[in-house]
């Protein structure tokens, strides 16, 4: 007997334009791309869960600690290629 198939997770990712009107005037994001990126975006979809990981993030990576600022974008880059992160 088989089991029916579940719908997929899925959440509305706020476009650029959505996400740029959200911004308070003048501010701008850690990483300069000259694009807002897809991780972004999906922070903001979850205002409660996206700041709480948000902040999270800038711990890790500006907090201050052993590892120099290349060397914790090295462990991310490798932790993300790991599980076939695509973001």
């Amino acid at each position: 007997m088989s089991r029916p198939a579940l719908p997929e997770a899925w959440v509305r990712i706020p476009t650029q334009e959505e996400f740029r009107a959200a911004m308070p005037p003048g501010a701008k994001g850690v990483y300069e791309f000259g694009f807002i990126p897809a991780m972004g975006r999906l922070l903001a979809a979850h205002p409660t869960i996206g700041r709480a990981f948000g902040n999270l993030f800038m711990q890790i990576m500006f907090a201050p600690g052993h590892l120099s600022r290349a060397e914790r974008e090295m462990v991310a880059g490798v932790a993300a290629a790991a599980q076939d992160c695509h973001y």
